[in-house]
């Protein structure tokens, strides 16, 4: 009996040829590009945190603020730097993690099998350009509110006109920038159909009085006392910080048959226009009163509809004539049938006889008599 001997593995070999194995290998590479790109994207975020927390400690210091949100919630006094670059920090951190693993997935195809590249190559274009229909509304918002925000055009606080809403801006997102307009309604406004902005609250902002007088009032001691008045106002210390040049007098604006326009301009910070024209206005009343100055009346009485048309100056109603009496050939009217003629108006009671009226004031008996 003849017994074959059977040759046991060698657990050692075993393990020595699987880690010279391709498999392995591949294993290997597969994880070390995980956790590259994984220590890519610590990397980049702590960098964006970084560069976007030394900004905003800059802030900090020049506005002399301890809480930056707090600031930022305020329409009156927002930090446009902080803000801009918070928002660019969140952009930049989800942009780099997209590419970080978008590369990572390429490398980890073109290692488990280079030839799958190009296939893969494909289905991402076909991908890509099927999205791109679908999704070309997207990043058309996502772009413009980058650039938006990169740009400066308009931030968190700032009294904006973007066409599709007006009002001060609460929140500027990558896609959606919300809008709170005076009546308290919320407008959440695509970045991509923002075509314009009209930013209020930029710079500095101007004030601008249009005052009517009476056309025989002397314009010569009323521009003078209106300049007084703004004088006054731009030096008083509790104005003087939010008025930034000297009042201007522009001077006769307009001229009509029952005013005389005068305008005067104040330029002043973004956040106190409002109330710096509020409290002009009413000095100036009180100036005007001082001087026995009446506002003239702008109420007007406006005629509409055809009536009105006719009073209107150059412009006539039409005027009609009387329609001719149809004739006959004779010259005689034309009898018109009993059915259509005009009924007779009962005979005035002086016109009765005294034997047919009535005694107890009822109505005159009709007469019974033949007719002739």
């Amino acid at each position: 009996m003849l017994l074959l001997e059977t040759s046991t593995p060698d657990p050692v070999a075993a393990t020595i040829s699987f880690f010279d194995s391709e498999l392995f290998w591949k294993s290997v590479a597969v994880l070390a590009i995980v956790l590259g790109a994984l220590l890519a994207r610590v990397i980049a975020h702590f960098v964006v945190g970084r560069v976007v927390d030394q900004i905003v400690s800059g802030v900090k210091k020049r506005q002399r603020v301890e809480d930056t949100q707090a600031i930022a919630a305020s329409p009156l006094a927002a930090v446009r730097v902080v803000q801009r670059t918070r928002t660019l920090g969140s952009i930049l951190n989800n942009i780099s993690s997209i590419l970080i693993v978008v590369i990572a997935v390429v490398m980890i195809v073109n290692t488990i099998d280079n030839t799958l590249i190009g296939s893969f190559a494909l289905l991402t274009a076909a991908l890509g350009a099927g999205l791109g229909f679908g999704a070309q509304n997207i990043v058309k918002d996502v772009l413009n509110g980058l650039f938006m925000v990169a740009e400066d055009q308009l931030g968190v606080g700032d009294v904006v006109d973007t066409g599709q809403a007006t009002g001060v801006v609460e929140n500027v997102g990558v896609r959606i920038t919300q809008i709170r307009d005076v009546n308290g309604t919320l407008w959440f406004v695509r970045n991509g159909e923002i075509v314009r902005v009209g930013n209020m609250s930029q710079g500095w902002s101007r004030v601008i009085i249009d005052l009517a007088v009476p056309y025989e009032t002397d314009l010569e001691s009323v521009q003078s006392t209106i300049l007084s008045t703004a004088n006054e106002l731009a030096s008083s210390s509790r104005w003087r910080a939010r008025i930034i040049d000297k009042p201007e007098l522009w001077g006769l604006e307009s001229i009509a048959d029952d005013a005389l326009v005068i305008r005067v301009v104040l330029k002043t910070r973004t956040t106190a226009k409002d109330d710096v024209a509020r409290e002009l206005r009413i000095r100036l009343k009180r100036a005007l009163d001082t001087l026995d100055v009446k506002l003239p009346s702008l109420s007007a009485v406006v005629l509409s509809g055809f009536e009105g048309a006719t009073s209107v100056g150059g412009v006539k109603g039409p005027r009609t004539t009387p329609t001719a009496t149809v004739t006959t050939e004779h010259g005689k009217p034309v009898r018109l049938p009993r059915a259509l003629r005009k009924p007779k108006a009962p005979p005035a009671p002086e016109q009765v006889p005294p034997a047919q009226r009535p005694q107890d004031g009822g109505s005159v008996p009709p007469q019974t008599g033949p007719r002739s």
